[in-house]
């Protein structure tokens, strides 16, 4: 297991991605057909890893305004055995939610630890 990503929330998005762009030479690649139908932002690549993702801090979890502006909203952990670790949570009781990204060849599971910090993991090839 490894970070896979982090998502960073911002009122900024343009100022924030060049940032990235210009301090860490990372580079605009494209994000899954699903997620950008339905979420404005902007995936930041290192080589071949999207290794940053930006979304507009109105946009994505806390919709009332309590959660700031400018926030890391998740962090996610690249995993393996998609159906074992699915299964672990499922006897747990932990509540998640799973998302499929056919068009990367990638299985994802949302979930929140005990205090509310959202977590994502992510599966590819599986």
């Amino acid at each position: 297991m490894h970070i896979d990503h982090t998502t960073l929330r911002t009122d900024h998005l343009e100022e924030t991605k060049d940032f990235f762009i210009r301090v860490f030479d990372l580079v605009e690649g494209p994000r899954p057909i699903s997620i950008a139908k339905a979420i404005p932002g902007h995936w930041l690549y290192w080589k071949d890893a999207p290794l940053v993702h930006l979304i507009p801090s109105s946009f994505y979890h806390d919709r009332n305004g309590n959660a700031p502006a400018e926030a890391i909203d998740h962090t996610a952990f690249f995993m393996e055995d998609y159906d074992s670790f699915k299964q672990r949570l499922i006897d747990l009781k932990i509540k998640f939610s799973p998302m499929d990204l056919p068009d990367m060849g990638e299985r994802r599971i949302f979930l929140r630890t005990p205090t509310g910090i959202l977590l994502e993991t992510v599966f590819r090839g599986e």
